[in-house]
């Protein structure tokens, strides 16, 4: 223990004496061009190399012969991917509205977004079209997903444009990593950015990872895990292996860590797996990418962020002729107006803005070479904001002026929040009225769907745990004449199945198990023999193992058959 105090000490005499310290830095033009180019394209890199692999291997190595054959064309298979395109629509607000761009402008642009979102980004999104205005739009007390990864993989752009400037990283985060992102999940993201900023200037990658650490609060548990993966290095820097152990043990099987967590989406163990490639990698471009992708979990985006950090240190002009001589220039990144020489263009154009807001200055040489002289100052990163432990909600809402400039407004179903039996009953509410529910459990984020299997306005329920079901129940009128039939249209998940139970005053009139090849069917209940009466009838999702157990309900209504 005392050893590893001491190292940290050591860090920050290092950060507070040599590369802290006051002064400038001097960047060239040509000089920033090359290594703003060669993080892109190492983003580019890590993500159409690990797109294979995404979510397939969680809480396991990836064997050495499931990693894929990087092969030169591939270089253009990352214009389609979210890990790129998201962050671009954060470059956008900044190019049209200024680095001042206020935080409800930026979170009017993310919601106009037009691609499709999960996680943290999609629980932020559907906040900012519910008119829940930034920063509650992040706060846990409405979103369910505060800690998961996605400011994380969608920071590097905050460091392009700043290099040398940890403010400007930090600033960038408490603006666009608040629209989705909450504690641990803000801090991934700054923490990424502080590496590619300091990138910019610095070969030691110990030095890089002090730098981006200093920009989150050194009591947070994001920077607990930076510290440890630096710590597991220096004691084991032949075997990554064993650092991927003591990983898993801690930031997977250790309840203290996994609070606010949703699993293998949690920002700190993707986290861990970015540190893993760049530490054992050792700046070597296929190392840092193949590490950080055979660690698992998000094995994309990982070796995304570090493949863009290592390409920042090296620049674009020294990377392997084989990762780039195929890359396509014309080809937009999709959503978005930039392709790769409008994206950087634009990061040179914000990143002159910055230098200048950041105190700094662009000076000509003798010979008409630009330079960014740049303020050496130290990052002071926010206060503390603990997942489980929320401060106070702002009570930010949008103006009906600002609501309106909304072009994807809410479903009236789609109610949000953390606690998943009030989003189902919501949905319930507006789909199916008059249906109740008993409490549903967390996992799958049970409520409202605007589609499944081609049908819009789903309402989706999820077990409590184990073995309790969630129940909808209704008191139903049933109809004295004809042959009264209850339809329920029902479908499973794709990777799971339940048990699909119906009740009426209590007694079990159908048990059937919904599994297979998901599709919608319908489930009838003859109501003849309660002909004439009100009955409550209960409709269960049952769960009959521990794997997406989701019920998806498409529509129920009562139908009455001819004799």
């Amino acid at each position: 223990m005392a050893r590893n105090v001491l190292l940290w000490i050591v860090c920050g005499v290092w950060l507070a004496g040599t590369a802290w310290g006051q002064g400038e830095r001097r960047l060239s033009l040509d000089d920033y061009r090359d290594r703003m180019k060669g993080g892109w394209i190492g983003q580019i890199i890590g993500v159409a190399w690990g797109a294979p692999t995404e979510f397939k291997f969680n809480d396991v190595i990836i064997p050495q012969e499931k990693v894929p054959v990087w092969k030169p064309e591939m270089i253009n298979h990352a214009f389609g991917e979210d890990d790129l395109y998201v962050e671009m629509t954060f470059l956008r607000s900044l190019e049209q509205y200024g680095l001042d761009v206020d935080i409800r402008q930026a979170g009017i642009d993310f919601a106009n977004s037009e691609y499709q979102l999960w996680c943290a980004n999609d629980a932020g999104r559907r906040n900012l079209r519910r008119g829940i205005a930034p920063p509650d739009s992040s706060h846990p007390h409405f979103n369910s997903r505060p800690n998961d990864i996605d400011y994380q993989i969608e920071a590097d752009f905050a460091g392009l444009i700043s290099p040398g400037m940890p403010a400007s990283v930090i600033a960038l985060g408490e603006k666009f990593g608040r629209l989705m992102n909450y504690g641990d999940g803000v801090y991934g993201g700054q923490f990424m950015g502080g590496m590619y900023a300091e990138a910019f200037f610095e070969s030691d990658l110990h030095k890089v990872i002090a730098a981006g650490l200093a920009c989150i609060p050194a009591d947070s548990q994001y920077a607990e895990m930076v510290r440890d993966l630096v710590n597991w290095h220096r004691e084991a820097p032949q075997d990554w292996t064993l650092a991927w152990q003591r990983c898993l043990q801690k930031y997977r099987k250790d309840p203290a860590y996994q609070k606010a967590s949703n699993g293998a989406i949690d920002v700190k163990i993707n986290g861990a797996m970015v540190l893993l490639g760049l530490l054992y990698g050792r700046g070597d471009m296929e190392q840092t990418v193949v590490i950080s992708m055979r660690g698992g979990y998000d094995s994309d985006c990982n070796p995304s962020s570090a493949a863009g950090v290592v390409g920042t240190m090296i620049g674009f002009s020294k990377l392997p002729a084989h990762y780039t001589k195929e890359l396509k220039l014309e080809p937009k990144f999709s959503y978005t107006a930039y392709n790769v020489p409008a994206l950087l263009d634009v990061c040179e154009r914000l990143a002159r803005q910055t230098v200048v807001q950041q105190g700094g200055r662009i000076e000509r040489d003798a010979d008409g070479k630009e330079w960014f002289v740049i303020p050496v100052r130290p990052a002071q990163p926010g206060p503390l904001m603990l997942s489980w432990a929320p401060g106070p909600i702002a009570g930010s809402r949008f103006t009906e002026e600002e609501y309106a400039k909304i072009r994807f407004k809410a479903h009236p179903a789609d109610v949000g929040g953390d606690d998943p039996t009030r989003r189902v009953q919501g949905a319930l509410d507006a789909l199916l009225p008059g249906w109740t529910c008993t409490p549903n459990g967390k996992d799958m984020e049970p409520g409202y769907r605007a589609e499944y299997l081609g049908r819009q306005h789903v309402v989706m329920t999820h077990p409590l745990d184990k073995t309790t079901g969630v129940t909808l129940s209704k008191a139903i009128a049933v109809p004295k004449d004809g042959v009264p039939k209850l339809d329920v249209l029902l479908a499973n998940h794709d990777r799971g199945d339940f048990t699909f139970i119906a009740r009426v005053d209590g007694r079990e009139v159908i048990r059937k198990k919904i599994e297979g090849p998901p599709a919608w069917q319908t489930v009838s209940i003859d109501l003849a023999t309660f002909a004439g009466q009100t009955v409550t009838v209960e409709l269960v999702n049952q769960p009959d193992g521990w794997s997406w157990e989701a019920a998806y309900w498409g529509g129920v209504e009562i139908r009455n058959a001819k004799r």
